[in-house]
């Protein structure tokens, strides 16, 4: 997985995990995110250009609360990542292949509608929500 930079500054977002060694192999490992700094609590990971740190907090891990959106159950609290179609495409075949369960199967959401995209929901090991989309159009990000 090709991490991306870009001219808009880097976001941070810690969140909680249960297992840190289990983190590392989903992260780096089956997501391909390079680790950066770490402590016995704590690892960052450099996820498409931007940081996250994933604590050891057992007690604030999982998702809980959907809300509705095309029809879809989804996780409330959530993160991820906006990718190329292709970059989508890759990696929806590789989750698939490692066998990941998803929340939301990887589908096209508001299909010919303003702000058409590609979104898949899954969770890391530790019942976080992630959210990987693309847009055929990156204009579109923000369109309303």
């Amino acid at each position: 997985m090709t991490q991306t930079t870009h001219a808009m500054p880097p976001f941070h977002l810690a969140f909680p995990v249960d297992d840190l060694a289990q983190a590392r192999r989903f992260y780096g490992g089956l997501l391909g995110c390079p680790e950066g700094r770490s402590a016995p609590e704590w690892v960052d990971f450099n996820f498409y250009g931007h940081q996250i740190v994933a604590h050891l907090a057992p007690a604030e891990c999982g998702h809980r609360t959907t809300s509705t959106v095309d029809d879809h159950q989804v996780p409330v609290r959530h993160f991820g990542a906006v990718l190329t179609m292709e970059q989508w495409h890759e990696l929806a075949d590789k989750l698939r292949a490692a066998g990941v369960k998803f929340v939301i199967e990887p589908y096209i959401r508001f299909k010919g509608e303003v702000g058409e995209q590609a979104t898949m929901f899954f969770l890391d090991p530790s019942g976080n929500a992630i959210e990987i989309k693309a847009f055929a159009d990156m204009a579109s990000l923000f369109a309303k």
